[in-house]
């Protein structure tokens, strides 16, 4: 037997699909699951679509502005709102959470205001919101890197010696597929699996790494990667955000308690481009963008709540135009944003004053007021 025979044809995945925690269908019956219980409210359930409606609206406005010249760049959610959404309202007070430049939903559900997120890709910030806060650390977007200051901070939680305590944290950090080919993010598991740290990691599986597949990024399953490294993995249906709300839930816990790391592999599909700078019909087929818009994860709430009686037409129609109106005043609010002076570029880079910069800052400052007719910033 040959060495090619074992490991198949070169771009050929060795494996089949494997089960996915699912505890809402794609036409909206909901499933129990063993080992994630779900007991939601009325009213928890009728929140959490309200979440995903709002998110999504906050995303296609981002979107018209950047087309529109107002914005420089942005990575649609587009699809991936349930895997934010569920694991976001996860989230408990002390927990600090570790995001790529995508996570606009977990930051929804962090209170940061979405104005402060289109600001940074205005280019009027590097960031404008208090990671402390929050419990929500600046956007990253050096791949992979998150996962490393993920892992050092739930070292740091262990330090304080909260965990088991009332007051006890974890950390979670948000990646795609395609990070996992990082070396940081193999780094960060092997540290958090060594150090047993109260870290979650949470892979945002949408299938696509820019304009690279899956099947160029690993030929077992994501989740199953953690086996490797000594801790446990699943895969969650990326589109359920029951399941997504449940899986994370647990994990958590199971981090703040003392029990270690886990990795989710949220199986999802980007509907829209990379960023806006991305043209996805170059390399994809427009049959599985299709495909996907059936396991859409608003359409299936709204199919639960329909089929359970459980919101009226007037419910569904308050939803959109509170989404609307959110809608409307983020338009407003980005268009307002202030440019900032150009030595504000110099501001927020220190603790405290550094003689280099401060030399550097007074150099730039000659140079500003060198042109005629101009005034000192």
């Amino acid at each position: 037997m040959t060495i090619d025979s074992v490991r198949g044809a070169p771009d050929t995945p060795v494996h089949a699909e494997p089960e996915l925690v699912q505890l809402l269908t794609p036409e909206g019956e909901r499933v129990e699951h063993p080992d994630y219980p779900l007991d939601l409210t009325t009213e928890e359930i009728r929140g959490l679509y309200r979440d995903l409606v709002i998110v999504r609206r906050i995303d296609r406005e981002a979107v018209a502005l950047t087309r529109q010249g107002e914005l420089g760049l942005w990575a649609s959610l587009l699809g991936q709102e349930a895997a934010q959404i569920g694991s976001g309202r996860a989230l408990a007070e002390h927990d600090m959470v570790f995001p790529t430049y995508r996570e606009h939903a977990v930051a929804w559900c962090r209170n940061v205001e979405p104005v402060k997120l289109l600001g940074l890709f205005r280019g009027v910030h590097h960031g404008g919101w208090d990671p402390a806060e929050h419990g929500f650390h600046l956007y990253t977007i050096v791949i992979g890197s998150q996962t490393l200051h993920a892992a050092g901070y739930a070292m740091g939680i262990q330090r304080d010696g909260v965990l088991g305590t009332d007051s006890a944290g974890a950390t979670i950090a948000y990646f795609g597929d395609g990070a996992t080919s990082q070396g940081d993010v193999n780094e960060a598991f092997v540290f958090a699996s060594v150090f047993n740290a109260p870290v979650v990691f949470f892979c945002q599986n949408n299938q696509w790494a820019i304009s690279e597949p899956l099947e160029k990024q690993s030929r077992i399953p994501l989740f199953k990667r953690a086996q490797g490294f000594g801790f446990p993995g699943l895969r969650v249906d990326g589109n359920d955000v029951l399941a997504c709300l449940a899986v994370t839930r647990k994990a958590l816990e199971n981090a703040r308690t003392g029990q270690g790391p886990t990795l989710i592999e949220a199986f999802t599909y980007r509907m829209g481009a990379h960023t806006t700078n991305d043209d996805p019909m170059r390399y994809r087929l427009k049959s599985d963008e299709e495909a996907w818009k059936l396991k859409d994860p608003i359409e299936r709430v709204k199919a639960y709540l329909v089929r359970g009686d459980l919101a009226d037409v007037a419910f569904f129609e308050d939803v959109e135009a509170e989404a609307k109106r959110i809608a409307t005043d983020l338009r407003k609010a980005c268009l307002a944003l202030p440019d900032p002076t150009p030595l504000s570029i110099f501001e927020n880079v220190y603790a405290e004053d550094h003689p280099l910069m401060t030399e550097e800052q007074e150099r730039f400052a000659a140079y500003l007021e060198s042109f005629e007719g101009s005034a000192r910033p």
